[in-house]
């Protein structure tokens, strides 16, 4: 297993749910950490102590296609070196296949969900490949594996972020880049309680899914994983 200590990792959506959970994780373990969100002042609300030395904040806004380049250039003139990028900001909106002809909240959704990461990946690709182990950590969902609602939209994106994550492994892998996506049903985060009204401790718990991260950005090149999927409850997964 890699050894985090010195190792840089940014992680998108840092403020609240898994985001929070996998940055408070990660810190832990001894990662240093550049965290990404829209609000400033809601980061350093959660990260409080945690801030300096090893951990460094940054306004990152999914929404706006400029904020990855800004974001990485801060990271590396803070931290000096790239090497892991957890994609974990994302969004769910209401888009069925027999609904409005809005498209709006569905191109909204595809901006965070896939285009934003995809910016991100290029923008830290050389720095990834300066470190001779990058990771990238795409936190997808069973709704990229499988249909079992009607939310088209979220879907669609989802199944497009477990193909960029292949393109990465296959674009990155004699760099010694890998990437994992990371496929969850419900978590017990606010995006969750905002569909069922399943119990939140039968749901799988954001620590779970933080310690899950944790153990793909530590493989090392020779046991690459390319995604893991995550039940709360028996899937067939064939």
């Amino acid at each position: 297993m890699l050894d985090p200590r010195g190792r840089v990792v940014m992680v998108s959506g840092a403020s609240r749910g898994m985001g929070l959970k996998i940055a408070h994780h990660l810190h832990d373990l001894g990662y240093h950490l550049s965290l990404g969100g829209r609000d400033l002042s809601a980061l350093e609300g959660v990260v409080g102590q945690r801030v300096g030395g090893r951990v460094s904040l940054h306004v990152y806004d999914a929404h706006d296609p400029a904020a990855a380049a800004a974001w990485v250039s801060a990271t590396i003139a803070e931290h000096g070196r790239l090497d892991g990028l957890v994609n974990n900001a994302g969004i769910l909106r209401d888009v069925r296949l027999e609904g409005a002809e809005d498209e709006s909240e569905l191109d909204a959704m595809w901006q965070v969900n896939v285009k934003a990461p995809v910016h991100l990946v290029r923008q830290a690709w050389p720095h990834l490949k300066a470190s001779g182990s990058g990771r990238v950590v795409n936190m997808a969902s069973m709704s990229g594996k499988r249909i079992a609602g009607n939310l088209m939209g979220y879907s669609l994106t989802k199944y497009a972020m477990a193909g960029l994550t292949e393109q990465i492994r296959h674009d990155g892998w004699d760099h010694g880049i890998r990437a994992t996506a990371i496929c969850p049903g419900y978590v017990a985060t606010d995006m969750a309680y905002a569909l069922t009204d399943l119990d939140p401790e039968k749901m799988t718990q954001p620590e779970d899914v933080a310690a899950l991260v944790a153990t793909a950005l530590a493989l090392p090149n020779t046991a690459s994983v390319p995604e893991m999927m995550v039940n709360y409850r028996y899937e067939p997964i064939t």
